[in-house]
């Protein structure tokens, strides 16, 4: 039987979204935002079941079916807006999870992309979430706010989330044939390695992986054979095997 993934936008840039060959998602109907705002609004129930749910239409659902056993809930601009809303909203850090969790048995695997900020859509997702994977661009700057966000993290697990882990930290666009590219890496598994998973694999920089994004298509169809895709293909393993 396929194992089936859902993919949840929650970056207002809607880069997610693009990849999966979106190109306006500033234009689309049904989003996270949309879906959130119903919840908000009450007007999504809790009471929702799998039998339920599979007598309604996929689409309002914010499932939209891809290839291969995927799934996809888009993101865009509207966040932005929802953000500011959901200050004054009751319980607002569990809005996604009770979403989330009225149709999540439809699916094996749910990965939700934050944006880079740490504000209370990304608030959402932690509270949702059972572990959190930490990309980190193998760059100076991305490097600092490293703590900040590890900070955010325990506060959620102690105030909101109990069960949140942290799956580990994964280096990405490495640039290892340079003294600077590895320099950062070791920083990195140096400072952070004793009490967090460092991921054995790297995801290496790659024009490759830049054309497969702006064509909104996997790298595994896009360049099945490149190292960009077999560095996915072993994080996957490593991810599976720790699990």
């Amino acid at each position: 039987m396929e194992e089936m993934f859902w993919f949840i936008d929650a970056d207002p840039q809607g880069s997610l979204t693009e990849c999966f060959g979106y190109e306006q998602p500033d234009t689309m109907d049904v989003t996270l935002s949309t879906i959130m705002e119903k919840v908000i609004n009450d007007e999504w129930g809790d009471s929702i079941t799998q039998d339920h749910v599979e007598d309604k239409e996929d689409y309002l659902l914010g499932i939209l079916p891809q290839e291969d056993g995927v799934s996809l809930l888009p993101g865009n601009i509207e966040l932005s807006g929802l953000e500011v809303s959901l200050v004054n909203v009751m319980s607002r850090e569990t809005v996604l999870r009770r979403y989330i969790n009225s149709i999540r048995n439809r699916f094996d695997y749910i990965l939700i992309d934050c944006g880079p900020s740490l504000g209370m859509i990304t608030l959402n997702v932690l509270s949702a979430a059972d572990s959190v994977l930490i990309p980190v661009q193998a760059e100076y700057l991305p490097m600092k706010g490293l703590e900040q966000l590890l900070g955010t993290v325990a506060r959620v697990k102690k105030h909101l989330n109990p069960k949140l882990e942290i799956e580990g930290i994964l280096l990405t666009m490495t640039k290892p044939r340079t003294i600077y590219g590895r320099d950062i890496a070791s920083l990195v598994r140096e400072g952070y390695g004793k009490r967090i998973t460092i991921f054995d694999e790297d995801i290496p920089a790659s024009v490759r992986a830049t054309e497969a994004s702006a064509l909104g298509m996997s790298i595994f169809r896009h360049d099945p054979k490149g190292k960009v895709a077999k560095a996915y293909s072993s994080l996957v393993g490593e991810v599976l095997k720790r699990g």
